[in-house]
C-alpha cells in the first residue's frame, strides 16, 4: 500500500521534531482534544458494538499470548489498587 500522504515518513526523526513542534505551539492537550475527537467520529461512523467486538478481538489474542492465569493476575494488582488505605482492611 502506498503512502499518499504528504510530510515525512511516520516515525522517521523528521516526524519525531514535527511532533515536538506541535506540542509546543498548541500543548500536550492538544493531543487529547484530537484523540477524543477522533474516537468520537469513530463512535459516530461505526457505532459502540465496534468498540464492543474489537475489545473481545483483543482479549482473545491477549488470552492466547498471556495465557489465562494472566487476567487473574491483572485483576488481583487491580484490586489491590482501589483498596482502601485507612489501616482497617485485611489481608487475604
Amino acid at each position: 500500500m502506498a503512502n499518499n500522504k504528504r510530510g515525512p515518513e511516520r516515525g522517521s526523526q523528521k516526524a519525531k521534531h514535527g511532533g515536538e513542534a506541535v506540542r509546543e505551539k498548541y500543548g500536550p492537550e492538544f493531543y487529547s482534544k484530537i484523540g477524543k475527537k477522533g474516537g468520537e467520529a469513530v463512535k459516530e461512523k461505526r457505532g459502540q458494538q465496534f468498540y464492543a467486538e474489537i475489545g473481545k478481538k483483543g482479549g482473545e489474542s491477549t488470552k492466547r499470548q498471556q495465557g489465562s492465569e494472566f487476567y487473574s493476575k491483572i485483576g488481583k494488582k487491580g484490586g489491590e489498587h482501589g483498596r482502601p488505605t485507612d489501616g482497617n482492611e485485611t489481608k487475604e
